[in-house]
């Protein structure tokens, strides 16, 4: 433990208080292993946790769901994603672990990822 109180050599004429101490190289110091963590999000399957989002497996939450107009047009790239047009109305919806970047979108039966930057979140 240290006490918070700092001690320190102001004395010029000392060489280590003019220069500062010397930098440790990089490949000295001893590789620490890490641990890939992988969220595990209860009744949703792994295929969100692994990053693979299938919208048509997941369910919306009990509460939490949102009207949004949408913005802009928008092209879906690959088949997770919902594509959009602008002025449309859908219910917008977060998952646990997902990325705050993007929502999940729902129009009729059709759902899919959609960017949160296209969307005016209204309720």
């Amino acid at each position: 433990r240290f006490s918070g109180a700092f001690v320190g050599n102001a004395d010029p004429a000392c060489p280590a208080a003019a220069s500062s101490p010397p930098a440790v190289a990089a490949a000295t110091l001893p590789a620490v292993p890490t641990i890939p963590v992988v969220p595990t999000i209860v009744g949703v399957p792994n295929t969100v946790a692994e990053g693979v989002l299938n919208p048509n497996e997941v369910k919306p939450p009990a509460s939490g769901t949102r009207r949004a107009r949408v913005l802009y047009d928008y092209e879906a790239a690959d088949s997770t994603e919902l594509a959009l047009l602008a002025d449309e109305m859908i219910t917008v919806y977060s998952l646990p672990g997902m990325d705050p970047d993007w929502l999940i979108g729902e129009r009729g039966n059709q759902k899919g990822k959609v960017p949160v930057t296209y969307l005016e979140l209204l309720s």
